[in-house]
C-alpha cells in the first residue's frame, strides 16, 4: 500500500479508475472495515485503485481542538490496518482553515474531481463533509450525478444490537470494558508511547516496569490493571499493564501508564512499545503495605498469563 502526504503529491495512472473511501476512520472498527473492503472489491472487480482520503489532523482538532476526541489509533497504525484490508492507496491531506470554508460542492471539485477524478465515493451513512459538515451522503449523490461518479453508501453495521461507532468503542474503553470494545472494533485495542524514565519502584519490589510516554491525543482505557501483550520491535511478550496515580505511594499522582513486560529483563529507554489489550484484571486500589502490593502484582501476572494463553 502506497501512503501518499498530500494530495499535490497524487499522480494518476492511465486507465486505472479510482474507487475512494472518505471519512477519518477512528479506530478502523467493523463498520470502517465493511466500507473500505467495499471499495477494495469494487477496484479489484475493474482493475482499479481502491483508495482512501483522510484529513490528518482530523478537523475538529483544528477548529475546535477543545472539543476534539482522544483518537483510537495513531496515523501509523491506521495505515497498517488499512494496509491488511487490501487498500492500494492511503492519501492523508492536511486540514487548513482555507479548506474548512469549502461548500460540499467545491470539496467535491477540488478534490473528487480535479485532483483525483473518481469513479466511486464510498461514505458512511452518517457521513459529513463541506463548510460546517453541511454535505451529507444524499448531497454527495447529487452531485456525483451532476459530475459522473457513483456514490456508494455504507449502512450502520450492527454488533449485539448496537450500532458500531468510534464514540461508543471510546466508552467502552473509558469503562474499561476490553472486551466489548475489541468486539466492536475486529481486533485488540491498542496503545503505544515510548519507555521513559519512572521511579525505578518497580525494580526495587521485583516487578520492573516500563514508563510509557502517551501522546495527549490519544484514548487510554480507565484506571486499572490489564492482561496485554507487549510489542517491542518485531517481537511480542506477555504483560501487566496498570494505569492509575500509584495511590499506594502517593496521595495525588498523575495517570501513568505503566508495563510489567514478564519475562523480559532488557533496557529498553527511549524505544517503543505497542500494547495489545487483552482484558482488564482488576481495579486499581491503594495497598496498606509494600508487601500487600507485590502479593497482589504477583497474582496480576499469574492472571494474565492464563488470559493470554487462552487469547487468539
Amino acid at each position: 500500500m502506497q501512503i501518499l502526504r498530500e494530495l499535490e503529491n497524487f499522480k494518476p495512472e492511465a486507465g486505472r479508475p479510482i474507487y475512494l473511501a472518505l471519512g477519518n476512520f477512528d479506530g478502523l472498527h467493523k463498520g470502517h472495515q465493511k466500507l473500505i473492503k467495499e471499495a477494495v472489491a469494487a477496484a479489484r472487480n475493474d482493475n482499479g485503485i481502491a483508495a482512501a482520503f483522510v484529513f490528518e489532523p482530523h478537523p475538529i482538532q483544528v477548529l475546535f481542538p477543545e472539543r476534539a476526541p482522544k483518537l483510537l489509533v495513531t496515523a501509523q497504525q491506521k495505515a497498517e490496518l488499512m494496509k491488511k484490508l487490501g487498500l492500494d492507496l492511503l492519501i492523508y491531506n492536511s486540514f487548513t482553515l482555507a479548506i474548512s470554508k469549502w461548500s460540499p460542492e467545491e470539496f467535491v471539485q477540488n478534490i473528487l474531481i480535479d485532483k483525483l477524478k473518481i469513479k466511486q465515493a464510498f461514505v458512511g451513512f452518517n457521513h459529513t463533509f463541506g463548510h460546517k459538515g453541511a454535505g451529507t451522503p444524499e448531497i454527495l449523490r447529487e452531485l456525483g450525478a451532476r459530475y459522473g461518479f457513483g456514490v456508494k453508501v455504507i449502512p450502520p453495521v450492527e454488533v449485539n444490537g448496537k450500532v458500531v461507532s468510534s464514540s461508543l468503542i471510546r466508552n467502552m474503553l473509558d469503562a474499561g470494558d476490553i472486551k466489548q470494545a475489541r468486539v466492536m472494533l475486529g481486533y485488540d485495542p491498542m496503545l503505544e508511547g515510548r519507555v521513559i524514565e519512572g521511579e525505578h519502584r518497580g525494580k526495587t519490589i521485583g516487578f520492573p516496569t516500563a514508563n510509557l510516554a502517551i501522546s495527549s491525543d490519544l484514548n487510554v482505557p480507565a484506571k486499572g490493571v490489564y492482561a496485554a501483550r507487549a510489542q517491542i520491535g518485531e517481537h511480542v511478550f506477555q504483560a501487566v499493564i496498570n494505569i492509575g496515580s500509584k495511590p499506594t505511594f502517593h496521595a495525588e499522582y498523575p495517570i501513568s501508564v505503566e508495563a510489567h513486560i514478564i519475562d523480559f529483563h532488557d533496557d529498553i529507554y527511549g524505544e517503543k512499545v505497542r500494547l495489545y489489550f487483552i482484558d482488564k484484571i482488576r481495579d486499581e486500589r491503594r495497598f496498606n503495605n509494600v508487601e500487600e502490593l507485590v502479593a497482589q502484582i504477583s497474582r496480576d501476572r499469574d492472571k494474565a498469563k492464563q488470559l493470554a494463553i487462552g487469547h487468539q
